[in-house]
């Protein structure tokens, strides 16, 4: 089925082959049975490795050792959580790593609606970095990734409001989905699904994590996945999970009641137990205690040391993490209910519970012999015998490690995995019944590929597949194409190649077949061009011309949104959907075999990129189209002194191409040049295509101007951009060639010279350029002994001072450039910071408004801040988009002036979202309000507030 040439097929793998036809002859199994197994075994997909270069953790003894204990077992856990960073990812590590659990974490969001320590990436952008940082977090997890189709919208204060947003079934829909399809035994929520979890988006997953517990295992639960394939479903089947878990409340419940800090509310003591419907006024109790702080003795860490190394590499939320320090540690879970084969049958020692699976109140059985519980009894002799052989086996085999002996280990694993290939053989050709059979060849194929992992490890087996700009074998020494896009990316219809490099360290294995294969649907052909497959050599690197098809589809997110106020995905292509991504484009495959048994690895093909400093590093292949072309900026206000508009248009070619740039405009709209034309003889963008656009006389409302591209034929009006940082896998994100502009009723002082401290990133200097206002970014060498006298206004950016240490070191030269007559204005900052007056956001949470409609009242109507030179009023908080603001000021000095009130439903009146202080011949301003939000989105509002800050040391009144 799959070629070493000729067209590639889509995306069925096929664990058992010719090879393992073979095997299961000499296990005994007649021609009838072989034909059987083959048809079965195109059910069972196991993946690539995404990852080209696995941890430490993840290589030779250590992670044979931790195979094996897999092997051992098939206990199987999911946790339910709300966003990126929610994750208990020390419970994960210890039972993936510790016990050999299968893990999955299941994230409803991508983090859309958080921080940006990293860049200036928000919403759908930000949600592709937290994607893949959570990726990157959970290989020191061990785990699996899910996920939802829910967006986060910004922080909410209850269940209700995030329900409202996101509608109950949907993520139910998308909770039972993840359940159906991974079968996971227990079920553990980070959050209880109460106040106690503050963030209502929290409390969601909370709920949803005990809902699901009966609705994946109910067949009139969303029957439509239920239906096979053919028939427009996802040919699932129903999954009762066995127990399920919350940690105990890590907010505080004391006689005063429980604490929400999403409203730094206190309320009676009351908890619901979403399965049986029950309210509870008790803490809920300590049911299994789970020691995160063991040192593994392989892996040299404790599992919490590994966990939090993974935690920190979520860095767009913290900035990163310190290194933990080793010692014992303990995470507490409380159990909310357990299906009735899970409970206790017989007496256990309750001393200590430490297990998940078996403790007082939960016996799961987690044994491949009790595998045979999955069908209706009573389960036929030879199921209850051939699962009880293997599970003996494989016991015996772990009770001798460590495992350092190589092929002996090898040799001991063979056997048993033959055996295996041959039971799973036999249920998929028995009568048992559909749910229980696929149960038990879900596990089966589980264990096989665990079984292939294992022989990999034990004998050293290798490969790894990237581009090679050479149509011949590269040497050890090969460095790769230059760290730009276009060598990690091809287009519909080029030619490239591809060098698959694969060796085994054991002179008893032999390298049978390695082969290409596109998971895109689309003919990729492909041919050995040079080298060969060695098949008793050490090492192999035959070379491959892939000619990429001609309808081949761009690697982009199959989730996508309309625009950022539809608080959910919609998604492209339905078997994808709980997917991170959609499947990588090109696939490698080497087929080893040992002892007639084949042991396949599969990769995703990678780019090899170079850059000066960090060396060489691996990213995946991508298709991305011929041509793109985007605006930059993508949204800017109309000139306020009525000059002509500026787009500028980039053309990226993903090689030579000539063609022609115009835009589309609104009525009555012209543009200068009318068409511009390009040419590239190389791969790499235009230089900036300026276009003056005069729009009509009148303009009201907001307006849309497109780039289109016309080159060989073919038109263009979309683009694409990496998304990541440095050390973090990008991903492209594709957006229309669009441009949005609108005319704003603001005036602006003359004269403003503008110095601005950025952050980790946002798009507010890009809002004064349309202005009319060129601001300088300020640089630690400027803060530290720069010529502030250069400027009359400093801006600081969001969050500069938890980002910038300079920027407090810098704080009498700022305080001094206020005194002398300049204005210094703050936006919001997630903790306390110096200023010339003392001010404090209080030492929990900072304060914020998440309502974005919150009512606003002017406290002192005739300040010149909210008069000069434009009246604000009611009008200019109408049409805000996510939230209000946060990092509101508890207190402040009485020399300060707060100027605005505006709350949440039920939240006290918060004051500390615009002050005012005047030091010296200047002014001081902290704005809490997230106008850094609303300026790429054009409210009217945020631009003519930002213009009365910028213009406070100009105001004559003020200063009199």
């Amino acid at each position: 089925m799959f070629l070493s040439h000729g067209v590639l097929h889509k995306p069925t793998r096929m664990v058992v082959l010719a090879a393992i036809a073979a095997a299961l002859i000499a296990a005994g199994c007649g021609p009838q049975a072989l034909a059987q197994q083959e048809v079965a075994s195109q059910t069972y997909a196991a993946e690539p490795q995404l990852v080209a270069l696995p941890l430490p953790e993840d290589r030779g003894e250590a992670k044979l050792e931790q195979t094996l204990k897999q092997l051992g077992t098939t206990a199987s856990l999911m946790t339910i959580v709300a966003h990126p960073d929610d994750e208990d990812g020390a419970m994960l590590t210890s039972m993936s790593r510790g016990m050999g659990v299968r893990c999955i974490s299941f994230t409803l969001t991508r983090g859309e609606g958080g921080q940006n320590a990293m860049t200036a990436d928000s919403y759908d952008a930000l949600g592709i970095i937290r994607t893949n940082e959570l990726l990157k977090a959970d290989q020191y997890y061990g785990a699996k990734q899910l996920w939802g189709t829910e967006v986060d919208f910004g922080f909410s204060k209850t269940q209700e409001e995030a329900f409202q947003k996101w509608g109950h079934d949907r993520v139910l829909y998308d909770a039972v989905l993840a359940v159906r399809r991974e079968r996971p035994q227990v079920i553990v929520s980070t959050f209880v699904g109460g106040i106690t979890d503050g963030h209502g988006q929290h409390q969601v997953s909370g709920e949803i994590a005990q809902e699901v517990f009966k609705a994946a295992a109910d067949p009139s639960v969303f029957p439509d996945q239920l239906k096979p394939v053919s028939q427009g479903g996802l040919g699932l089947q129903p999954w009762q999970p066995l127990a399920v878990y919350s940690r105990t409340p890590f907010a505080p419940v004391t006689d005063k009641g429980m604490f929400d800090y999403a409203t730094g509310k206190w309320s009676p003591v009351r908890f619901h137990n979403y399965v049986t419907g029950e309210w509870s006024t008790t803490v809920p109790s300590s049911d299994a205690q789970i020691s995160v702080g063991t040192f593994d003795l392989i892996l040299g860490r404790t599992y919490a040391q590994i966990a939090h190394e993974g935690w920190g590499e979520q860095k767009s939320q913290y900035g990163g993490a310190n290194p933990l320090l080793s010692g014992p540690a303990t995470g507490s879970y409380h159990l909310w209910a357990v299906a009735a084969s899970g409970q206790p049958t017989g007496a256990r020692d309750t001393k200590t519970n430490d297990s998940l699976f078996l403790n007082s109140k939960v016996q799961i059985d987690s044994s491949i012999s009790g595998l045979a519980g999955l069908v209706k009894a009573p389960a036929p002799e030879w199921l209850v015998s051939g699962l009880k052989d293997i599970d003996n086996d494989i016991r015996e085999l772990e009770s001798k490690c460590p495992c350092n002996s190589g092929s002996p280990v090898a040799r001991q694993l063979a056997p048993v995995y033959r055996m295996t290939l041959a039971l799973r053989d036999k249920v998929a050709g028995s009568t048992l019944d559909a749910r229980g059979k696929a149960s038990l060849l879900f596990e089966l194929d589980t264990k096989i590929d665990q079984f292939q992992s294992a022989l990999a490890d034990a004998l050293g087996l290798d490969m790894i597949a990237f581009r090679n700009n050479e149509p011949h074998v590269q040497g050890q020494g090969f460095r790769g194409a230059s760290a730009d896009e276009s060598a990690t990316s091809v287009s519909p219809g080029q030619q490239l190649y591809v060098q698959v490099h694969a060796s085994q360290a054991s002179s008893e294995t032999k390298l049978e077949k390695v082969w290409l294969e596109s998971r895109s649907g689309d003919e990729w052909k492909n041919s050995i061009t040079s080298g060969a497959v060695n098949s008793t050599g050490a090492v192999s690197d035959p070379v491959f011309t892939v000619h990429v098809a001609d309808n081949a589809q761009p690697t982009a997110p199959y989730f996508t949104r309309p625009d950022i106020e539809q608080p959910y995905y919609d998604v492209s292509n339905p078997q994808w959907r709980g997917r991170s991504f959609a499947p990588y484009p090109l696939d490698a495959w080497a087929e080893f075999t040992f002892d007639g048994l084949p042991i396949r690895i599969g990769k995703v093909v990678q780019t090899l990129q170079h850059v000066t400093g960090p060396g060489g590093f691996y990213e995946p292949l991508v298709v991305t189209p011929a041509v793109g072309v985007s605006i930059d900026p993508r949204a800017r206000i109309l000139p306020l002194d009525g000059s002509a508009l500026p787009v500028r248009v980039t053309v990226h070619t993903q090689g030579a191409a000539d063609g022609t740039v115009s835009l589309k405009l609104p009525v009555g709209w012209r543009s200068e040049p009318p068409q511009a034309e390009f040419h590239r003889k190389v791969a790499g963008d235009t230089d900036a295509i300026m276009f003056s656009v005069t729009p009509a006389t009148a303009q009201t409302g907001a307006y849309s101007i497109k780039a289109v591209v016309q080159s060989g034929g073919n038109s263009y009006e979309a683009g694409w951009q990496r998304i990541g940082y440095p050390g973090l896998r990008p991903y492209n994100q594709y957006l229309p060639a669009e441009f949005k502009t609108r005319k704003v009723d603001v005036k602006l002082a003359p004269g403003l010279r503008v110095g601005y401290v950025m952050g980790p990133g946002d798009l507010v200097p890009e809002a004064m350029e349309g202005m009319g206002i060129t601001p300088r970014l300020l640089s630690n060498a400027d803060l530290a002994g720069g010529d502030l006298s250069a400027y009359n206004v400093i801006v600081v950016g969001i969050r500069a001072y938890s980002v910038r240490p300079e920027l407090a070191k810098a704080q009498p030269r700022l305080e001094e450039f206020v005194r002398n007559g300049g204005t210094l204005i703050v936006q919001y900052q997630s903790n306390t910071f110096p200023a010339p007056l003392p001010l404090s956001m209080g030492s929990r949470l900072p304060e914020r408004v998440v309502n974005e409609d919150a009512a606003v009242k002017l406290l002192d109507p005739s300040n010149s801040l909210v008069n000069f030179p434009n009246k604000i009023a009611a009008a200019d908080f109408e049409g805000w988009v996510e939230e209000r603001g946060h990092g509101f000021l508890d207190s402040w000095d009485r020399g300060y002036t707060a100027l605005t009130e505006t709350a949440d439903p039920g939240q006290d009146a918060q004051r500390g979202g615009l002050l005012v202080t005047r030091e010296g011949k200047g002014t001081y301003i902290y704005v809490a309000y997230a106008l850094y939000r609303q300026l790429p989105e054009l409210v009217p509002g945020a631009y003519r507030i930002l213009a009365n800050l910028l213009s406070a040391g100009k105001d004559a009144s003020a200063n009199q």
